[in-house]
């Protein structure tokens, strides 16, 4: 597919004016703020244009690779010269989705990742942990909060059940995800809608803490960042890689945690305790069955 993606960021280029895009359909169905099109769209075709170089550089096109790359630093470089308040630490009007979106894919400049990071908790926190995004402040709203110090109140919106969240749809009688927050909706009503799955993902990548290391990919190498929010007592989560079953399994007695792992055969592990934990938090693993037992902070 490289010639395909290719020329797929070539057109998009050819559109954008000074590497700002407003092509796509932005942060479609939100719950009730509606949030800068352009801002997520030229996110979006910063991820394209910095995939297609990676992908230049496995295949060995170093000149699409410098080509590709620099695209996606100007594209960084105009979002952040027009969105990125940087007195206040906010992405154009700050709602849920402008502030998770560039933190989510990259595009934070180091120095501001905390400042934008407690903007988001803070919106998160005035709707008393419900989603306030449509389709792409699903997909980073949980990760952008869970990576950058805030994953209690990832959980909270995770497992949260009124209206507007996930669990509202459980209780109203959903088995599959819907296309709407509101079950009320006349239009945009598809019962089987995978456009607001990443709450599966995210599962697994969070409270599980199952990650593929993008250095060894094919979970060659397995990063596990498992997270032990207050009110889950446990949890257990499996993955069958190409090599063989990954468990991340853990339980909790207030303050104790019990961590039980499968490595699969030919394979490396690293684990990475969350900052609530005492004592080490990098442990390296070999392939086999492993227990380790933490205290919470």
């Amino acid at each position: 597919c490289y010639e395909n993606i290719k020329r797929y960021v070539d057109y998009v280029d050819r559109i954008s004016v000074n590497g700002l895009t407003t092509f796509g359909r932005g942060d479609w169905v939100p719950v009730k703020s509606t949030s800068n099109l352009e801002l997520t769209s030229s996110v979006y075709f910063y991820v394209d244009a910095k995939i297609l170089a990676q992908a230049a550089m496995l295949f060995g096109h170093k000149d699409d690779y410098n080509k590709y790359w620099a695209l996606s630093e100007k594209i960084k470089q105009a979002i952040n010269t027009k969105y990125l308040d940087r007195e206040k630490g906010i992405y154009a009007s700050g709602t849920q989705t402008e502030l998770s979106v560039p933190l989510h894919w990259g595009v934070v400049p180091e120095e501001f990742k905390a400042q934008v990071a407690t903007n988001l908790n803070q919106k998160v926190l005035e709707t008393n942990f419900h989603l306030d995004v449509g389709v792409l402040g699903a997909k980073t709203l949980l990760n952008a909060l869970n990576n950058n110090g805030y994953s209690e109140s990832a959980y909270k919106v995770a497992v949260q059940d009124t209206y507007p969240s996930w669990g509202w749809w459980a209780v109203n009688g959903a088995t599959t995800l819907l296309e709407n927050w509101d079950l009320q909706a006349k239009r945009d009503i598809s019962e089987n809608h995978m456009m607001f799955g990443e709450i599966g993902g995210w599962f697994f990548k969070s409270i599980g803490g199952i990650l593929p290391d993008p250095a060894q990919p094919g979970f060659k190498h397995i990063i596990l960042k498992p997270i032990f929010p207050d009110g889950l007592t446990h949890s257990e989560v499996s993955h069958h890689s190409p090599y063989g079953q990954i468990v991340s399994k853990w339980t909790r007695n207030k303050k104790k945690i019990i961590y039980d792992v499968t490595i699969p055969p030919n394979t490396t592990a690293t684990f990475y305790g969350p900052d609530n934990v005492k004592g080490e938090r990098k442990i390296k693993l070999p392939a086999g069955k492993h227990q380790i037992k933490m205290e919470l902070r």
